[in-house]
Formats: structure tokens, sequence, C-alpha cells
């Protein structure tokens, strides 16, 4: 070991407390970062479920863009051109 003792680890010749703040600020960025990354792919998550239920509710053909509805286009098929 690099250190003499338990003492010298956590002292680090008087750079400890610089040390140690460090890696504090780091590992607290980091547990902030992935709270908030979980946080966020359940809000999309619910988001798109709470989506997909409407859809349901609403029928087929309700979801479709305010441009498709004028050009006549149904779900899953194209514009006829009879």
């Amino acid at each position: 070991m690099a250190f003499d003792s338990w003492q010298a680890f956590w002292s680090m010749g008087g750079h400890g407390p610089y040390v140690w703040t460090c890696y504090g600020v780091f590992l607290l960025a980091l547990v902030v970062l992935v709270s908030a990354s979980v946080g966020q792919r359940r809000r999309v998550i619910q988001r798109q479920r709470w989506q997909q239920r409407l859809a349901r509710r609403q029928g087929p053909g309700k979801d479709l863009s305010p441009a498709d509805r004028e050009n006549g286009v149904n779900r899953g098929s194209e514009k006829s051109t009879a």
C-alpha cells in the first residue's frame, strides 16, 4: 500500500479534504444524473402508455394528423384514387 496507515490515506499528505470533497461532489452528481434519467424514462413510458390507451379509446383513424385527414388517408391504407 502506498500509505503507511489509514490516517495517512485519509489525510493524503494534507490534500485529503480537497480530494474527498471532489469524490463526494462527483458521486453526488452521478446519483442526481442517474435518478433524473430513471425518472425521465418512467415519465416517457407512462406518457406513451397513456397515449396508446387514448388512441384505443378514440378508435381507428382518430389519431391521424389533420393533414392526413384532409387528404383522405386512412390508417393502414393509402388514399383511394377511384
